[in-house]
């Protein structure tokens, strides 16, 4: 099975060959490293862009201005937030142009702690990433959804945000990507640049199947349950799925888990059939917990579905600090892990209605 960091590598390959992607750049995305994650070993059309967050940005906003479709890379999120202003005005171009113009850009950037990254390399992006009227938001937990989402995003005709897992990255699939070998060391031979000297390497891209989509906006329901909503994406899901699971085996208690993969446009009709069927609901993300995404979700329960709902709509997310510290101990007590989960997900069912 495919890893994060090989399934987003092969969807720019697809991007690159099949669906007009001209350039794919950013900070150490071309040879020989292919990203600090190895996210664009291999591809025809990487290059090397300079230390220069809003230089990356710009050149993406005229690449797409052209018509031409560009993927670029902000090589860590911790240092996206000096190109708010540009990200601004990439996602209402099309807006304020009346249609006129459109942004066809990807631009994604790794997020979230799970790294031992202390303060410059554990940040999350997706509730600032929110805020960008215009811009689509997604955020994958699996390979697979990686695979689908990056092609949907290159499709698009305006500017979707891809936020990768850094956690993630090299976490394997249960699912085969469409066309993917079933063998790991088949595939890594195939697209995996050797240890050493790559001067004369290129990869053999497999067969793969390019119809393949994961739509944006669209959520998926990872268990079934009757108890209780969970609803996740990105990092926790895996953590998430794991807790729903372990209640499940305890004590027969039937989580439903959704997978919202796209934090804008979200899917809020899967959400809100789930929540009519269990009646209670916990949001769980790592972002920091004012004026997280995951309260827009739980005021809008409490606005559409309060007469519904059996118990508060609760949301677990990390600590309100100014960054996460580099001993374990202290990043383990500032995004949510399992233990908090599992916890969060008892006391819900325990609360009366």
């Amino acid at each position: 099975m495919a890893n994060m960091a090989q399934a987003i590598r092969m969807a720019l390959h697809v991007g690159e060959s099949k669906l007009g992607v001209k350039d794919i750049f950013g900070q150490d995305v071309g040879a020989p490293l292919g990203g600090v994650f190895t996210a664009t070993q291999g591809l025809k059309t990487a290059w090397n862009a300079p230390l220069d967050e809003r230089g990356i940005v710009g050149c993406a906003m005229g690449i797409a201005l052209t018509g031409d479709r560009c993927v670029a890379e902000i090589q860590f999120c911790d240092y996206i937030f000096n190109t708010i202003d540009l990200l601004k005005i990439t996602g209402n171009t099309h807006w304020v142009s009346n249609g006129n113009y459109n942004m066809p850009l990807v631009l994604m950037t790794p997020v979230g702690a799970g790294i031992r990254g202390s303060i410059y390399h554990s940040h999350s992006f997706d509730a600032w990433a929110s805020r960008l009227p215009g811009w689509k938001i997604v955020t994958p937990s699996t390979p697979l959804d990686a695979y689908g989402l990056m092609l949907s995003a290159i499709e698009d005709p305006n500017p979707v945000m891809f936020l990768k897992p850094k956690a993630l990255m090299r976490v394997r699939g249960e699912e085969l990507l469409p066309g993917e070998p079933e063998s790991e060391k088949e595939l890594k031979s195939m697209i995996d640049a050797p240890i050493g000297d790559r001067t004369s390497w290129k990869p053999n891209w497999p067969k793969l199947d390019t119809s393949f989509r994961v739509p944006i906006g669209k959520a998926k329901v990872c268990r079934e349950g009757d108890a209780v909503t969970l609803v996740s994406y990105g990092r926790t899901m895996p953590i998430c799925l794991k807790a729903a699971d372990d209640l499940r085996a305890e004590s027969g208690v039937a989580v439903e888990v959704i997978d919202l993969r796209s934090i804008y446009p979200y899917d809020w009709q899967a959400v809100k059939n789930s929540i009519l069927k269990t009646r209670r609901v916990l949001f769980v993300n790592e972002d920091t917990e004012v004026t997280n995404f995951g309260e827009h979700l739980a005021y809008r329960v409490t606005q559409e579905l309060f007469y519904e709902i059996h118990a508060r709509p609760r949301v677990l997310a990390g600590k309100n600090v100014p960054g996460i510290g580099l001993h374990p101990n202290l990043e383990d007590n500032s995004v949510p892990q399992y233990s908090d989960i599992l916890s969060e997900l008892k006391e819900i069912l325990a609360e009366q209605a």
